[in-house]
């Protein structure tokens, strides 16, 4: 099924990213899916966890209301165009990975947009249902003032060396084995 966004969606979320591209265009589809799967569209209530950091990730932030200001989108630096959306409101979720097509990287940029774009969801997407949040909710924690530099960094993040409260740039300096 050709995506189902209207027109001048598409062109803000291109607007949002800078440029259209394949990767963008992965990611408008993924938030089709996980928009009509999970229900969700900008509801707060919304997380997604990336496995990648590639051009999808604007359509997601764009298309979902995910932010990692809000602590609502997450990466993992796993490298797989792998997605998992959940509606904290309803306790749905989903894990949505791209399958990849060697006829498809083959195309020039046009021709793959358009091959993405027109596609069914079911010969673009795999989907795995998931029953429980992948991440706890975003929680402000107490700064701290690092001992070495004397920038703020948050509580969770910072190392004790020697006594001193050290954030993870300074620790490294210190403890650095090479």
């Amino acid at each position: 099924m050709t995506c189902t966004l209207d027109k001048e969606t598409l062109n803000a979320v291109v607007d949002f990213h800078g440029h259209h591209c394949p990767g963008l265009t992965i990611g408008v589809r993924v938030s089709e899916l996980a928009r009509t799967l999970l229900d969700i569209h900008t509801t707060p209530n919304t997380l997604c966890v990336t496995e990648t950091d590639m051009c999808a990730v604007d359509a997601i932030q764009f298309l979902t209301g995910c932010s990692f200001g809000k602590g609502n989108l997450v990466h993992r630096d796993f490298g797989k165009s792998a997605f998992t959306f959940f509606n904290r409101d309803t306790g749905k979720g989903a894990r949505i990975l791209f399958k990849d097509s060697p006829a498809g990287r083959d195309m020039d940029r046009e021709q793959r947009i358009k091959m993405l774009m027109d596609a069914d969801l079911d010969d673009l997407l795999d989907v795995q249902d998931i029953d429980a949040p992948p991440v706890r909710p975003a929680r402000i924690l107490t700064s701290i003032v690092c001992d070495a530099c004397g920038e703020s960094t948050m509580e969770s993040r910072v190392r004790l060396f020697e006594g001193k409260k050290l954030c993870t740039p300074c620790f490294q300096r210190v403890e650095q084995k090479i």
